[in-house]
């Protein structure tokens, strides 16, 4: 990463490397696992739509009771809690069994609740359609306590700076899940083209997809105890709460907690409204389009920022102001020089990389497109991320709330107005309304902490974005020319004719322009490619 601190920041090099590379994995097995779901139920119709919301609900209401609470908070305050005498021990114990009391009472009422949560969410569902969706979510809203426990366990870990767990467990919730998929495949026959009604789902199918589902979370929660184990840590649940200071964590959380239902309100919004393109590009589609999104994002954003985050925590409790503006501007030059690289070879190979998912150019072309309209929005999407991570090691979680409340305003009047939009144009018009307000919410935030911290090395972060963006011109140009001889837009193009070819030409596709991206990069002698490339040069050079 470019100039980070001078101490750790080879360990900050390490454990970005082994965070991305947990994260690379799962995202890839996750990859493995939506192009076995749209073999066997599609990514249009009954069941595609149906099984998207109820695998959704859990993540949803999570988010609002724990989800972001639990990042914005624990770290922080785990690392001020390591300055006591016992290390941290009988808070971490005491938080930790508060959270699941929380979180167990929530899941609960959540489930109990499954038919007006769902039937909510699912408004402008078919009423048998939205009973199919309340049957998947029986099976899927218990995931919310181990989503929570993953969450916490992982968390923890992060916080003692035993980064690599928190982004490997993942691998067996995708196994897992795989597993699941293949057991339904073998059973009932596969329905890639979405024909299957909801009246044709039996309540076995609804088992194995949810009930595996569910499963692969466990796992992925359960395993995390082991981990604990390794670095010294037992938990003994601890009904004692006064006294070590969750009052602060408390005040924390409410900020958060009043962001988060934000968030999800509009995420509701949302849902509601792509449900009107039924048989469209609908609730499966918005999915997968995200899932692609986010691939670069929780590979390499999420990867360095979860490790900056813990030093900003640290420089935040010393009072070393200085050092954390030194790591929230290595954090985003380092993170957007490849972030850039990245948008532009997906925003370019958008209809190939929806060929993988499904093989009607129809539905190549309504995915492709809502791809390209959530991938112009991930380089603000990421640099607010970091941002948000360096209000949160400050201590402070209120001002997130005031930039998010601006973002949701937007987007809700921006998606509400896309009700209006052809069907087969609702799912790209959210996606689009997400990329616009999400960057204003960016320069937002970006304006907000320069005057909390009295500067965030603007003028330097500025340059380096302006560079990669001037770098990537060519490289996209060579790629567009390149995709076109490929067949890439068009029916029964070589690049979008099947999984292999559309594989094959993504390849080939990302390495020319990663070549020419990089290439410039040097000529302009760039500080942060070089700092980039460094620990190469290093071992190669031994």
């Amino acid at each position: 990463m470019p100039d980070p601190a001078p101490s750790g920041s080879g360990g900050i090099g390490r454990a970005s490397a082994f965070l991305a590379s947990g994260t690379i994995v799962s995202r890839i097995l996750g990859f493995v696992k939506v192009i076995v779901l749209a073999a066997i139920i599609g990514q249009f119709g009954a069941a595609a739509d149906t099984f998207a919301i109820a695998n959704q609900l859990p993540n949803t209401i999570y988010v609002i009771v724990a989800g972001g609470i639990l990042t914005a908070v624990l770290v922080p305050q785990i690392v001020r809690a390591s300055l006591h005498a016992d290390g941290g021990t009988a808070y971490i114990n005491k938080l930790l069994t508060l959270a699941l009391v929380v979180l167990f009472a929530t899941t609960l009422i959540a489930t109990l609740l499954a038919p007006t949560i769902t039937g909510f969410i699912g408004l402008n569902l078919p009423q048998n359609e939205k009973a199919l969706a309340v049957a998947f979510a029986y099976w899927c809203l218990p995931q919310m306590f181990f989503y929570g426990l993953y969450t916490l366990l992982g968390e923890v870990l992060n916080a003692r700076k035993s980064f690599g767990p928190f982004t490997w467990v993942p691998v067996l919730n995708n196994l897992v899940a795989i597993i699941g998929l293949i057991v339904f495949a073998t059973l009932f026959s596969p329905d890639p083209f979405g024909a299957r009604s909801a009246a044709e789902i039996t309540s076995a199918m609804v088992a194995v997809l949810g009930g595996s589902a569910t499963l692969g979370v466990i796992t992925q929660a359960v395993v995390l105890f082991y981990f604990w184990r390794r670095i010294g840590l037992h938990y003994r649940p601890d009904f004692h709460f006064r006294g070590v200071g969750l009052g602060a964590a408390g005040k924390m959380a409410s900020w958060t907690f009043g962001m988060l239902l934000l968030t999800t309100f509009a995420g509701i919004v949302e849902t509601q409204v792509v449900t009107l393109a039924h048989g469209e590009a609908s609730v499966a589609v918005l999915a997968t389009a995200w899932l692609i999104f986010m691939l670069p994002h929780s590979v390499i954003t999420v990867s360095v920022a979860t490790a900056y985050f813990t030093r900003m925590s640290e420089h935040a409790a010393l009072g070393s102001w200085s050092l954390v503006r030194t790591d929230a501007s290595s954090a985003i030059r380092g993170t957007s020089l490849v972030i850039v690289l990245a948008a532009a070879v997906i925003a370019v190979c958008a209809y190939p990389f929806a060929a993988i998912f499904v093989t009607p150019f129809d539905q190549v072309q309504s995915i492709g497109n809502v791809i390209i309209a959530f991938i112009l929005g991930l380089v603000p999407f990421c640099v607010l991320f970091v941002l948000q991570r360096t209000f949160y090691a400050l201590g402070d979680t209120r001002t997130p709330f005031f930039f998010t409340l601006f973002q949701v305003v937007l987007l809700i009047c921006a998606v509400l107005a896309c009700a209006w939009l052809p069907t087969e144009w609702i799912a790209v018009g959210i996606a689009a309304s997400i990329t616009v307000t999400g960057t204003l919410q960016a320069i937002l935030a970006a304006i907000l902490l320069r005057r909390r911290m009295h500067g965030i090395d603007g003028r330097r972060i500025l340059r380096s974005l302006v560079k990669y963006l001037v770098a990537v011109i060519i490289p996209v140009a060579a790629g567009l020319t390149l995709t076109t001889l490929l067949g890439g837009n068009v029916d029964g193009g070589f690049a979008v004719s099947s999984r292999l070819t559309a594989m094959v030409s993504m390849v080939l596709i990302g390495v020319v322009m990663s070549a020419a991206y990089f290439g410039l990069l040097l000529v302009m002698r760039s500080g942060e490619l070089t700092a980039f490339l460094a620990p190469l040069q290093r071992r190669f050079g031994r």
